[in-house]
């Protein structure tokens, strides 16, 4: 190899880990502030708290002791891949963002199933079908995708207009949101809370609200 080559070889390894250093430092700084910013607000979910880490780019949080209406719950913050760029480029192309996501498993039984995505959106191109059975049908819904079953279809549509409405409470741009009668009950994507503005003490009673409609038949 000569001198030229060996440069080259040099500069790419070191742009490589200094990239690679620089998203773990992002990622990892970015998630604690919010994680730290959550502590005004989780109380209303539960009194119980544990969070995990899965490398630098997911931090997850159980609540065990969750309050009504939750039986248990756990919320996932969904950071980017910076630290591997050619990963975080493939990912930025599928429209992954930074998101929040909050999964419930509740103490009432919800009035039907249903599926309401942005369309095009990473959590749509992800999950879309997980979970359904035969005949899911899709149609709008004031700019989502709604698919539930053909078999009751127009009841799904009333009761996610009203979720949706509650939704919006949470975050302006809703990015899935998904109801389910058995096992696990709710999954809401949402973009990732600014710690800088949101009041995380108005956020998690809007997640609180969120839940309490999509209970009512």
């Amino acid at each position: 190899m000569d001198q030229v080559s060996q440069t080259v070889l040099i500069g790419l390894v070191a742009v490589v880990v200094g990239w690679f250093a620089f998203g773990n430092i992002y990622n990892i700084r970015h998630g604690n502030a919010v994680l730290r910013w959550m502590q005004g607000g989780l109380p209303r979910l539960g009194s119980k708290t544990t969070v995990q880490w899965r490398g630098t780019s997911v931090a997850q949080l159980n609540i065990a002791q969750a309050k009504a209406p939750f039986k248990s719950a756990e919320l996932l913050l969904v950071l980017e891949p910076r630290d591997i760029p050619w990963y975080w480029l493939m990912t930025r192309n599928q429209r992954r963002r930074d998101m929040l996501i909050i999964r419930g498993w509740l103490s009432t039984t919800l009035p039907v199933d249903y599926d309401l995505y942005a369309p095009g959106s990473w959590s749509e191109q992800l999950t879309s079908g997980r979970g359904e059975t035969q005949n899911w049908k899709t149609e709008t819904l004031d700019g989502l995708n709604l698919r539930a079953s053909l078999s009751y279809q127009s009841a799904a549509r009333e009761q996610a207009t009203r979720a949706l409405s509650a939704a919006r409470s949470v975050d302006a741009k809703i990015w899935r949101l998904s109801c389910r009668r058995s096992e696990q009950n709710l999954e809401l994507h949402v973009p990732l809370p600014n710690p800088r503005t949101a009041n995380a003490e108005h956020f998690f009673k809007a997640v609180q609200t969120l839940v309490e409609q999509m209970s009512k038949h």
